[in-house]
């Protein structure tokens, strides 16, 4: 039983009412939706927000009827953990026990079908606690990022003896791509972050992983996902 998730909130500072703002034809909530629907894989989809017009277009397509997260959960402050938390609990409430919680965040819209099935055959095979999308940094803390110390004066910030002098000799370092996450549910019950236990990474190429957080990550996006359209 692999439950598939998408988590919306009403509210976003960045790009005011961005989920269920149109992208190349769709509301942007549906083309990480549809994806979940579309997997052969998933056998149930679960929606969590707190907007209602969100809610009931995500049923009317086959989403559970699990009601508005609670006010707890759809605040500025409230984390990604505890919202999976919540879908996880409510869902099996009508599903039965899960043996995988895939999560797809709608902001970042252009993982593609493989993205998905990879995510899943490698957590099913390594049998981590967790699956993370992460893609390779363009920056790295040992060779090109700094940080003033007290005086103001510039150092690497994760400095190794003898210094790096090529990107190449830099330990590999990935960013935190928030796009695709496939979570034991056992783990998802007993932890509290996402990072107590083992997480595994899923590295995906960095055009697919852009996150929606400004007008110019939604016009960046648009751009990129006509692009995909195209073929």
């Amino acid at each position: 039983m692999i439950i598939g998730h998408i988590g919306a909130r009403k509210g976003s500072k960045g790009v005011p009412g961005k989920n269920f703002r149109d992208l190349c034809g769709k509301p942007l909530m549906d083309w990480s939706l549809d994806q979940l629907f579309e997997s052969h894989r998933v056998d149930a989809v679960v929606f969590s927000t707190d907007c209602p017009d969100m809610y009931a277009h995500a049923v009317k397509k086959g989403a559970l009827e699990i009601g508005l997260r609670p006010a707890h959960l759809a605040n500025d402050t409230a984390g990604k953990w505890n919202v999976w938390q919540h879908a996880l609990e409510e869902a099996e409430k009508i599903t039965g026990t899960a043996s995988a919680f895939l999560d797809l965040d709608c902001t970042s819209p252009l993982r593609i079908a493989e993205d998905i099935d990879k995510a899943l055959d490698l957590f099913f095979a390594e049998k981590p606690d967790m699956v993370m999308s992460c893609c390779d940094a363009r920056k790295n803390p040992y060779f090109n990022l700094v940080e003033p110390d007290e005086s103001g004066a510039l150092h690497v910030s994760k400095p190794l003896p003898g210094g790096v002098v090529a990107r190449q000799q830099a330990p590999i370092v990935y960013e935190h791509a928030a796009s695709t996450y496939v979570v034991d549910p056992a783990y998802l019950k007993r932890a509290e972050a996402l990072f107590e236990g083992r997480v595994i990474p899923y590295v995906m190429p960095a055009s697919r992983c852009l996150d929606i957080d400004e007008e110019f990550d939604f016009r960046l996006v648009k751009l990129l996902m006509q692009e995909q359209l195209n073929g």
